[in-house]
């Protein structure tokens, strides 16, 4: 089955949070001759995305034409916190992540799935500098400050939820979850063609 990836881009999003897994998704994709991950990015409407420090992404999809994710990623960036005051966008990742494989996020993405409800009595982490401000927004969470992912299992009807630290974080657990879903050896070959050196710790709430 070739899965749907959704990317989310918003304004100010943190450039390698969401083009460092969309390339993982991607370069496995091809490698696979197509056959494993239709990589897209999706965003709240149409028109032009202003990504950090002024990068200008043209989405694929707005949220009205989207596939709907078998896995969605949730990237961060300064402009997360604009989201968290967004009710529709917060109601739309509820919804996708109900019919969702995997939703998983990078760096403050986490945030964003902490406001949705995605990460109560669930494992987490985020970006070093905003611990704090991740317990304040999912007090039920139980907050790591020394993990680079952490994968919770499905559960009580809920999708498997992922959530990474910073930046390149975002890469490791992209291929983390390319190895879940297809093998090592999948994601060993991913990661080689990038010339990554794949941290991976399992990502186990411990």
């Amino acid at each position: 089955m070739r899965r749907n990836t959704a990317i989310l881009i918003f304004d100010d999003v943190e450039v390698l949070d969401f083009s460092g897994p969309f390339e993982v998704f991607a370069v496995t994709d091809e490698l696979a001759e197509q056959t494993l991950f239709n990589v897209f990015t999706v965003a709240e409407t149409p028109g032009t995305v202003r990504a950090r420090n002024g990068l200008k992404v043209v989405p694929d999809h707005a949220f009205e034409s989207a596939p709907a994710p078998d896995i969605l990623v949730v990237p961060g960036g300064f402009g997360t916190r604009p989201l968290l005051n967004k009710p529709s966008v917060i109601d739309r990742i509820r919804q996708w992540s109900k019919r969702a494989e995997v939703t998983a996020s990078v760096c403050t993405g986490s945030l964003v799935l902490a406001k949705a409800g995605l990460l109560d009595r669930r494992a987490a982490t985020t970006h070093y500098l905003r611990h704090d401000l991740l317990r304040q927004l999912a007090p039920t969470a139980t907050v790591s400050e020394d993990r680079r992912f952490l994968v919770n299992e499905p559960a009580e009807g809920r999708p498997l939820i992922a959530t990474s630290a910073g930046i390149s974080a975002g890469i490791d657990l992209s291929l983390h979850l390319v190895a879940r879903l297809h093998g090592t050896a999948v994601a060993a070959k991913t990661a080689h063609y990038m010339e990554y050196r794949w941290q991976d710790d399992g990502g186990a709430a411990r």
